[in-house]
């Protein structure tokens, strides 16, 4: 049975991780064990790289950022998601290698196909099945995170500039696999639309996994 690799991506205060899991959350109604996995971390490798690469008390540069995270998503990649697609598993992550795009080449402005072939390298040339970009100003977002008392990371606390390329680089996307959700809307219908569009195309397999 094919495994299906579905990802969330998108600015800061978006809600990632929010439909993340409630995507997780209907696979395991229908009876599925999806695996779930956040970027960067995932594996302990992958979770000491997050730690620098977030921590605010940290000067990173944009060279060293991508690097750290280009090492926590081959570890994670080798260890955990291309095993449970191998497996026939359904693996839902919050973030992938379009966020490397959105931040280390349109907000740091590092070179386009270097930054794409280092990344093919952490890949192994593994891409999702679907990519659900989640849309939202960067101000809604900032807002968002401020009123639910967010600890600003040393991401988040970069400058406006960078968060508005990386907004207008998610708003941009294109290409099979890609599929917009507005994110000023509420969750629930937020979610309620990403689910359709993992049932339209996927219904057959997941129906086939959770018999």
């Amino acid at each position: 049975m094919a495994g299906i690799f579905l990802v969330v991506e998108g600015p800061e205060g978006a809600g990632k991780t929010t439909l993340a899991r409630g995507l997780a959350r209907r696979l395991r109604s229908l009876g599925i064990d999806p695996v779930e996995v956040r970027e960067p971390g995932g594996t302990p490798v992958a979770e000491a790289a997050r730690q620098v690469v977030l921590d605010p008390e940290l000067e990173t540069g944009p060279v060293s950022e991508l690097f750290l995270i280009l090492a926590a998503r081959a570890d994670l990649v080798a260890r955990i998601i291309q095993p449970a697609l191998d497996a026939g598993r359904v693996v839902v992550s919050d973030r992938y290698d379009l966020s490397t795009e959105a931040y280390q080449i349109a907000g740091r402005g590092l070179d386009r196909d270097k930054v794409l072939q280092a990344n093919a390298i952490a890949t192994g040339g593994l891409e999702p099945d679907l990519m659900l970009v989640l849309d939202l100003p960067v101000h809604v977002g900032r807002a968002r995170q401020g009123r639910q008392g967010k600890e600003p990371d040393r991401l988040e606390r970069a400058e406006e500039a960078m968060h508005e390329r990386v907004t207008d680089f998610f708003a941009g996307l294109t290409g099979a696999g890609v599929v917009h959700l507005d994110a000023t809307r509420e969750r629930e219908i937020v979610e309620e639309a990403a689910w359709a569009e993992v049932i339209a195309r996927f219904g057959e397999t997941i129906g086939a996994h959770a018999g």
